[in-house]
């Protein structure tokens, strides 16, 4: 599918609202293996007692804006501004609502914004947007942050005057404390699982790019007299292993008292658990829990991607209207081309979340009619996997599958797929919520004849060439040389890409209620072909019963695999074997998702990679300012 670029309507903030771009993140990448801890999301609610899906920072660019999280509607009431802020509130409301005679737009004012808070299609609105000097960060003709970015964000108002000091633990009038948390360089577990795209990042290297990425962040986000004092902290432990993750949790809470915590173990909770039973607040520190975990421990906990039981919802909708009912045309056997469809179920058990999880799923497709024929589970155990890979094709086929929805690791596949060569067996292979299994970088390990009939859908968005989007690109363009941290920088962006929309949001008196606040009045980012929306809290983007939201991405796209399409992939490594995002990367929301077939297999309408911005989303050109100035 051809893509010219196209010009950017930036005629100003009003889609935006405050936010823009809180998806700078990359829910493929920043799950890594999240999934194999928690069967794919952890979250042991059936939607039947809380009906209602996963990532990663919106697609800030090809990784980054891989996937995404949320932002809603809502109200919740905030803590009293400290007396500190008190003055600095009073003057605030004086200069920000002119008399409505004065000003015929001011009726239309915002009253959901947090004191000390002032982005510029708001300014404009209470017709004082030219009596605020909104710096050399701000395109003053379009309200937005001058970023090379497909979505930028909103300008807000430089703030002066008295922050309130000490609004929070961690917080100062200067610094806020923020412990980001880094497995171990030997970790074999994590080896074992990205040994296949070859990441020779070190953590040192990490460290370098993340500081280097919250220059960038804090020359462009308002951050109210505060900067960020990162600890960067290596895990004493396997990812896996909960005494040590516990023990970490204990050293960070005590020796470093932080405001935060970002990344954590992830295929323990532990560590997150420690954390917020102490009271600290946690930015997807592990793998995703229930959401009665969220609601007993908010405003403490959060997560970048879908919960399982949205996932589910999504998945369901997408099997019930695009697949049941037809035949399997897109299998490898022709024989099963004239036959309706007959379903299989692989999935990754990883406990009793998962097994939980597995069963809402499947009485959800219950709902569209869709019978599982064959389900069966397997654990991510390299001693085991081929011997639980021979049974579980032998099964499919002696049950006459001819679509496997697959749910699990990245590795796995593999062995599946060889397996199902090695028998014989050409079935369809249909991607469901599987984190990174939808990445090019480990579809190429899988067997090529079988993935050429995989398809299905992913929270990714459609890719965007590296060298004009993604953190990496943002990253030369702003310091003028590649990250250190050059094959994950994907996978850390996500954090401060989150951390800085959301905390200029909220203004000079920072403290845990007030995230939840700013969260609850900012409007879902936009939806486009090169970015997945994101939104926390009450949206109505989902069935009342799941109320508050804790979690990010809303939406997925349709994919399929093409073996033969040569490309790059996620770490720029050009060979054949590319996912095509059908009608260009268009998305889908809860409820969206059409009955009418969405064309596969055909890349005149399809995308893999735009190597110029799609019509539409190319961002505007600008000199990144220097660090401080």
């Amino acid at each position: 599918m051809e893509s010219a670029q196209g010009e950017v309507e930036n005629s100003g903030a009003s889609a935006l609202k405050k936010w823009g771009p809180l998806g700078l993140l990359v829910v493929a990448a920043v799950v890594v293996i999240i999934v194999i801890a928690s069967g794919g999301g952890g979250d042991d609610d059936s939607a039947s007692d809380t009906s209602a899906s996963s990532a990663e920072s919106s697609q800030a660019d090809t990784a980054d804006e891989d996937t995404a999280n949320d932002a809603a509607d809502g109200n919740t009431t905030t803590e009293e501004a400290p007396s500190g802020t008190e003055s600095a509130e009073t003057e605030t409301a004086e200069e920000t609502a002119p008399a409505t005679e004065d000003c015929p737009t001011a009726a239309d004012a915002r009253d959901d914004l947090l004191p000390g808070v002032m982005f510029y299609e708001e300014a404009v609105t209470r017709c004082i947007v030219d009596d605020i000097e909104w710096g050399e960060r701000c395109d003053e003709e379009t309200g937005l942050l001058k970023l090379p970015t497909s979505i930028p964000p909103a300008c807000f108002a430089p703030f002066e005057g008295d922050n309130g000091g000490a609004t929070e633990r961690g917080v100062t009038e200067d610094t806020i404390n923020i412990v980001y948390w880094r497995w171990q360089e030997n970790d074999f577990i994590l080896q074992y699982i990205t040994g296949p795209i070859a990441n020779d990042d070190s953590n040192e290297d990490a460290e370098e790019s993340l500081y280097k990425l919250l220059e960038y962040y804090e020359t462009y986000y308002e951050t109210y007299g505060r900067k960020v004092n990162l600890i960067f902290y290596e895990g004493t432990g396997l990812i896996s292993d909960p005494v040590s993750a516990r023990a970490d949790a204990v050293k960070i809470a005590e020796e470093y008292d932080p405001f935060m915590v970002w990344n954590g173990p992830t295929l323990t909770n532990a560590f997150e658990d420690e954390l917020v039973s102490r009271g600290i607040a946690c930015l997807s520190c592990g793998p995703s829990q229930t959401i009665d975990y969220y609601r007993e421990n908010d405003p403490l906990a959060w997560a970048f991607g879908m919960s399982a039981v949205q996932a589910n919802l999504l998945a369901a909708e997408y099997v019930g209207k695009q697949l049941a009912g037809r035949d399997a045309i897109y299998a490898g056997d022709e024989d099963y081309h004239n036959q309706p469809r007959v379903f299989g179920r692989l999935w990754i058990e990883s406990g009793e979340a998962s097994v939980t999880n597995e069963a809402d799923f499947e009485e959800q497709l219950a709902g569209y009619g869709v019978e599982v024929t064959e389900s069966v589970s397997f654990t991510l155990d390299p001693a085991t996997l081929q011997e639980q890979a021979s049974s579980a094709i032998a099964k499919f086929k002696a049950a006459g599958v001819t679509t496997v929805m697959f749910s699990g690791d990245p590795i796995s596949p593999r062995d599946f797929t060889r397996e199902a060569t090695a028998q014989g067996y050409y079935p369809e292979w249909v991607h469901i919520g599987s984190v990174l299994a939808d990445t090019n970088i480990f579809a190429r390990t899988y067997d090529q004849e079988q993935w050429s009939n995989a398809f299905g859908i992913t929270t990714l968005a459609a890719r965007v060439d590296p060298t004009i989007s993604g953190a990496p690109y943002r990253y030369k363009w702003f310091h003028g040389e590649p990250a250190p941290a050059d094959d994950s920088l994907g996978v850390i962006d996500p954090w401060p890409a989150t951390f800085y929309p959301i905390i200029q949001g909220i203004g000079p008196n920072l403290t845990y209620e007030n995230w939840k606040t700013a969260l609850d009045t900012a409007d879902p980012t936009p939806q486009t072909l090169t970015s997945g929306s994101f939104s926390w809290g009450v949206t109505g983007r989902w069935p009342s019963e799941l109320e508050y939201d804790f979690f990010g991405g809303d939406d997925i796209t349709v994919f399929w695999y093409d073996a033969t399409k040569e490309g790059l992939d996620e770490a720029d490594n050009l060979a054949p074997g590319m996912y095509f995002f059908a009608d260009g990367g268009q998305r889908y929301l809860l409820g969206e998702i059409p009955e009418e077939d969405i064309t596969l297999f055909d890349r005149a309408t399809s995308s893999d990679i735009y190597m110029e911005w799609p019509e539409g989303e190319a961002p505007n050109s600008y000199d990144p300012l220097p660090y401080g100035g």
